[in-house]
């Protein structure tokens, strides 16, 4: 089981968002505080012929003959697997794979993990190039995993203009979704999340096939008067009131902060989808996926003693965060592709068109050890300078998030009013040559920060020694 992913997943409805468009996002956690990632396009592929052999537990799969276009984010060391992780395809789906989650031991004890079933490390290769819905996501991930079994615990996103369908494999047969109300959002931090499943209602809900006979059958629902997949399916443990339940009360503070008075950061029964208090925008969930606590006594970036109680949402060990923000094509051309890398409180979320040819070389390559032309290393190297001195340099790196997320609303707009009048390849080659352009303004400003920083922390240093002028 690799289960090496712990992260951070948000989803919010067309009607919860300030601009109408759906949005899945997610903090991608590692275990190592540094774990290189890439940010490509793949090519659509034709006529293949040929079989998927993971590299990391030899999962086999036939490969479809045809497979869309889509961005990707795969880990630069591929012998683990490709760990793509997260993209959008030329259908205009987006997914986000690989949010960990575990099952209790009494529903394990009948339905195991498959050790050589499906991964997180596989997920994204093996379904975003063949799907055309966020329901067909759902759909197409339960046919491999009745085929295949499951390796480990995963909850999934998907979303296209219309949807956004929540889907988590808990056991390694064993799976359930719920699609996200327009006007709703939903916060899941490593836990079991879905609630209430009601059989009745196959439009907003998924579910393997014998799921309730699964239950019944080993009599594993501790409910008198209700099937809840969180109750019977997932923990809640010591670790989980410290390592989970807390993101999501943070989360739910944020946006929903009349709804959620009361909640404490232990609570285990916080809902999993909340309506939204006001519509929410952008940079409202860059916020959440940045937080560290901020404003409570649990930042560990503060000095308060309760400051390392809970495990924060922003991480040093954030390998890349996403937003993935799915807009109806008849309006604006293309969805985007938000990109953050290095620590999510420090560094800016960067806007991709996912209509492109290519992505800008600083993104696509990633040389082992660190390089400044690269973008992935240039954000880790602005991290580790700015946590250093947390204090005196983190106004000057909030403004520059805040001066780099004003710039891309003006950007936006821009190719969104050239882009109207173009098609086909025309309209692919311009919004690539749009993606190099921002990427290298981000790359410029970013750069000129950290060697700002870096000059500035020359007199910050604990060996420095104030001396007598007259001496």
């Amino acid at each position: 089981m690799q289960n090496k992913d712990a992260c951070t997943s948000i989803m919010v409805g067309k009607k919860a968002s300030l601009d109408g468009a759906n949005y899945i996002a997610r903090n991608e956690d590692r275990v190592k505080a540094i774990e290189p990632k890439r940010f490509l396009v793949k090519s659509a592929v034709k006529g293949r012929h040929e079989t998927y052999v993971s590299p990391y537990n030899k999962v086999t799969v036939a490969l479809p003959e045809e497979g869309m276009h889509y961005t990707s984010t795969p880990t630069l060391d591929q012998t683990a697997g490709p760990n793509e992780e997260d993209g959008i395809n030329e259908a205009n789906v987006a997914a986000s794979f690989t949010e960990s989650v575990y099952a209790n031991d009494r529903v394990l004890a009948y339905d195991p993990y498959v050790k050589n079933g499906l991964a997180e490390d596989s997920l994204c290769t093996l379904v975003l190039p063949y799907i055309h819905s966020a329901r067909e996501g759902v759909e197409y991930t339960g046919k491999l995993i009745a085929e295949l079994g499951s390796a480990e615990g995963n909850g999934m996103q998907f979303a296209d203009a219309d949807d956004i369908w929540y889907m988590e494999v808990v056991t390694g047969h064993q799976w359930v979704a719920v699609r996200i109300p327009d006007d709703c959002y939903a916060v899941t931090p490593n836990q079991v999340a879905i609630e209430d499943i009601d059989f009745d209602d196959p439009d907003n809900y998924m579910w393997t096939d014998g799921i309730q006979e699964f239950v019944e059958e080993h009599q594993l629902n501790p409910d008198h008067d209700r099937w809840d997949f969180r109750h019977i399916f997932g923990t809640s443990t010591q670790k989980d009131r410290h390592y989970n339940t807390p993101r999501t009360w943070f989360a739910q503070r944020y946006l929903s902060p009349n709804a959620s008075l009361g909640q404490r950061p232990e609570d285990s029964e916080m809902p999993f989808i909340r309506k939204a208090e006001f519509k929410i925008a952008n940079e409202d969930i860059q916020y959440v996926l940045k937080s560290h606590f901020n404003e409570t006594p649990y930042d560990p970036m503060g000095d308060a003693p309760e400051r390392k109680t809970y495990r924060a949402i922003s991480l040093s060990r954030t390998a890349q965060s996403h937003i993935l923000q799915v807009r109806d094509l008849n309006k604006y051309k293309t969805s985007i592709h938000w990109i953050e890398l290095g620590v999510p409180a420090f560094n800016p979320y960067v806007p991709f068109f996912a209509n492109a040819n290519d992505t800008d070389e600083s993104y696509r390559n990633v040389p082992e050890k660190m390089n400044l032309e690269s973008a992935f290393w240039l954000n880790e190297a602005l991290a580790e300078v700015v946590e250093s001195h947390y204090q005196e340099f983190m106004e000057k790196d909030e403004d520059y998030q805040k001066e780099l997320n004003e710039w891309a609303r003006r950007k936006i707009a821009q190719v969104d009013k050239e882009a109207a009048s173009l098609e086909g390849q025309a309209l692919t080659d311009y919004l690539t040559g749009q993606n190099h352009e921002i990427a290298s303004h981000y790359n410029k400003r970013t750069k000129a920060l950290f060697f700002e920083l870096l000059t500035e922390g020359c007199e910050l240093s604990k060996m420095s020694f104030k001396m007598d002028p007259n001496l």
